[in-house]
């Protein structure tokens, strides 16, 4: 099968979602208290900071597509970092985060105290599996990244891509790339935080895609800002 020239993966930037969602959080509240859907949530002032650094860092590779998701913090990303530079985009809902359903907009707090049931069968099934009522399985989105990147290796053979998505893409591309099994995978998002504007790539070598930076943030211009613990508006509770 024709392989990519250089895959790359970006998170979105901080977002006000990700704000909200680390101070419930560690506020120890239940919920997470945002007006807006999950694919309306803006990037802060620093999140387009932190997008634009990345285009500074994608001029030097060159890619000649850029895929995206469609939830407004991930096209301002996308947007921000790629303005004048004449790259082809496409925003493709394959993309989206993952839909978490009746946990959406919960903290790990709320889904303890009010959905004990799911919280215990999540335990039995494992986050690969479990799929929450009218969400996704990690599973479910690996379905739907398959056939997205199926469809990228034919149409733009030997190119050099970049995609702009979420946290969870992110471990989930490497998964593909890499062929991690479920334990390592589990294993990585558990000791990982995603950060925000993060790259992460991959290099063919052969008949291999070789990794070559994983949730790297030297680009960056704030380092001093940590990352946050959220994947996204409707993080994960953990």
């Amino acid at each position: 099968m024709e392989h990519l020239e250089w895959l790359a993966v970006v998170r979105h930037g901080l977002s006000t979602g990700n704000v909200t969602a680390e101070q419930a959080e560690t506020g120890g509240a239940e919920a997470i208290d945002i007006p807006e859907r999950d694919a309306d949530v803006p990037l802060t002032d620093l999140g387009r900071e932190q997008a634009e650094a990345v285009g500074r860092l994608l001029a030097k590779h060159e890619p000649r597509l850029a895929v995206v998701s469609p939830y407004l913090r991930t096209r301002q990303t996308a947007e921000t970092a790629l303005k004048g530079s004449g790259i082809e985009m496409i925003v493709d809902e394959r993309l989206r985060d993952r839909e978490l359903g009746i946990l959406d907009l919960l903290t790990g707090r709320g889904v303890q105290a009010r959905l004990p049931d799911e919280a215990r069968r999540r335990a039995r099934l494992g986050k690969f599996y479990y799929r929450p009522p009218g969400g996704e399985s990690w599973a479910d989105v690996l379905l739907r990244l398959r056939a997205l990147l199926r469809e990228i290796r034919a149409d733009y053979p030997g190119e050099r891509v970049v995609l702009f998505a979420h946290e969870a893409t992110v471990l989930m591309v490497r998964y593909l790339a890499e062929g991690l099994s479920e334990p390592e995978l589990m294993a990585l998002a558990k000791q990982t935080t995603i950060a925000n504007c993060s790259v992460s790539s991959w290099r063919r070598s052969g008949d291999r895609m070789e990794p070559e930076l994983f949730n790297s943030v030297e680009h960056l211009h704030r380092e001093d800002t940590p990352p946050t613990k959220q994947e996204d508006v409707n993080a994960e509770p953990v």
